[in-house]
């Protein structure tokens, strides 16, 4: 059964239209990617799953149950989490002070300061320090970090990669791949394609709010996703 699914979603902008029609689909304990080009509706799509667009309440399933147009606050206490593009990190606040914040709905679970720590070692050495004042790569561990304090089932990542090194791309993304390992699924959003096939059991690839492509990683070739992505 899975755990997240979509079904003929759509979403707008005032009378524009972002989504028509997706189909998608995230079973337990996997780590599903979505691709596409800038504007292609990629994170539209994570919007509106975690409730910051509106949606029709059976368009989107979650362990079972209609969650479209939920609150977001009501959402995540149902066990989704979301990792935003650029790390949206309360810049007044410390490392660990933005950790706790991700605690605030109290749901059961293994993921507490400790844990965060043990998963992140740098992050304690750093506990105390302004969250902004880390390099690129701590300030994504503190946006993962913050995330898991709310005990998701499913977490959600949109550009995990960007503005980072490779060296710290393959770090964050093979703590993903444990995490997910022991249970926790995952949806991401990357642009980098290679990356997105090397981590990912499924993709999806999105263009001009539809989905062009869906099947398993590795067996997705370059041209049929150049296809998908590009429209040619």
């Amino acid at each position: 059964m899975e755990l997240l699914s979509t079904r003929k979603l759509e979403a707008y902008y005032g009378d524009s239209q972002a989504l028509f029609g997706i189909d998608f689909e995230v079973e337990p304990g996997e780590i599903v990617a979505l691709i596409g080009a800038n504007g292609a509706g990629k994170s539209t799509f994570l919007k509106t799953v975690c409730g910051l667009l509106p949606a029709p309440r059976e368009a989107i399933r979650f362990g079972g149950e209609a969650i479209g147009g939920l609150a977001p606050g009501s959402i995540v206490r149902r066990g989704i989490a979301l990792v935003p593009e650029g790390r949206r990190l309360f810049p007044s606040l410390s490392v660990e002070e933005n950790l706790k914040l991700g605690g605030y709905v109290r749901r059961a679970g293994p993921w507490k300061l400790q844990t965060v720590y043990r998963l992140f070692p740098r992050l304690q050495q750093r506990r105390a320090h302004p969250a902004v004042a880390l390099s690129g790569g701590e300030q994504q561990m503190v946006a993962i970090g913050r995330a898991l304090m709310s005990n998701p089932q499913l977490l959600i990542c949109d550009e995990l990669s960007l503005g980072l090194a490779p060296v710290v791309v393959k770090e964050i993304y093979q703590a993903l791949g444990e995490l997910c390992r022991d249970g926790l699924t995952a949806v991401i959003v990357e642009q980098d394609v290679a990356v997105a096939q090397r981590v990912s059991r499924r993709l999806y690839c999105m263009q001009e709010g539809r989905i062009t492509l869906t099947g398993p990683s590795e067996s997705l070739t370059r041209e049929q996703i150049s296809r998908a992505y590009f429209g040619v």
